[in-house]
């Protein structure tokens, strides 16, 4: 597998190498020491979490191998400037980085463009839209938000209308002083929020190093909603085994997270 140019297509996925926090503390102490050697096998060892985040991206129809590639920029960039002195698990860091650089990729590959100046006054509009709908209980006029802004109304028509046709997440809409604001910028969803996603994921990282048993009994015990008695009775254990196994299990997922 090459890194300028990643193939995943037809690739086993689940035969990608994982390592352990000991492992990625070790390699990235030797890896900024100048080791090449450490520095690759850091890559290789976490080319599933970049796997695991361009999947949340699959509804975009964008290629996933170049998703991938674009992933791995993030995935390398947080390798290489990752401060291991800090107190702080490196896929923590990683994962905004790979984030942030997938994000990057479909926003400067947008094929839908509007002016600037056309964006920033129908969200200066939209804002005084806003205000005025609270100052007067009730939508204001076209002509009422064009005095406001002191602009002319036929400008504040044709950047309303344009707003209205589909337009990317990624699409800048305002620009003050060089800080632009993006669409995503001004939307929430608490459904999927970056930080309980990253949660997620961790969560998920830390239940593939629980032994068969004790996924299975965190399965049955917090998705399936099962007594510690139904589960022993199920698997053929005590339930005081089944007890400690759980106190166990969450004890080490806590850990990990």
């Amino acid at each position: 597998m090459h890194y300028n140019k990643v193939e995943i297509c037809g690739v086993n996925t689940s035969k990608l190498k994982t390592l352990s926090d000991e492992e990625k503390k070790e390699l990235l102490d030797k890896s900024k020491k100048g080791d090449a050697k450490a520095r690759e096998a850091l890559i290789d060892g976490n080319l599933r979490l970049v796997l695991s985040i361009i999947q949340r991206f699959t509804g975009r129809r964008e290629n996933m191998d170049d998703l991938f590639q674009v992933g791995c920029i993030g995935l390398i960039k947080a390798i290489d400037n990752f401060n291991t002195e800090l107190d702080v698990k490196f896929s923590t860091y990683a994962v905004p980085m790979i984030i942030g650089e997938v994000r990057r990729y479909l926003r400067d590959n947008n094929s839908i463009r509007i002016s600037r100046s056309v964006r920033d006054l129908a969200y200066r509009a939209l804002q005084v839209r806003e205000k005025l709908t609270r100052d007067l209980s009730s939508e204001p006029t076209v002509e009422m938000i064009a005095k406001e802004l002191g602009e002319k109304k036929e400008d504040v028509v044709e950047a309303l209308e344009a707003i209205i046709e589909p337009v990317s997440l990624y699409e800048p809409v305002y620009n003050d002083s060089g800080d632009a604001v993006y669409i995503m910028d001004q939307l929430k969803d608490a459904s999927s929020d970056d930080e309980l996603w990253i949660e997620d994921i961790a969560l998920k990282e830390a239940m593939k190093k629980l032994s068969e048993r004790e996924r299975k009994i965190i399965d049955m015990r917090f998705y399936a909603g099962k007594t510690q008695s139904e589960i022993a009775e199920e698997i053929g254990i005590s339930q005081a085994q089944v007890s400690r196994l759980e106190k166990g299990a969450l004890e080490r997922i806590r850990k990990q997270i």
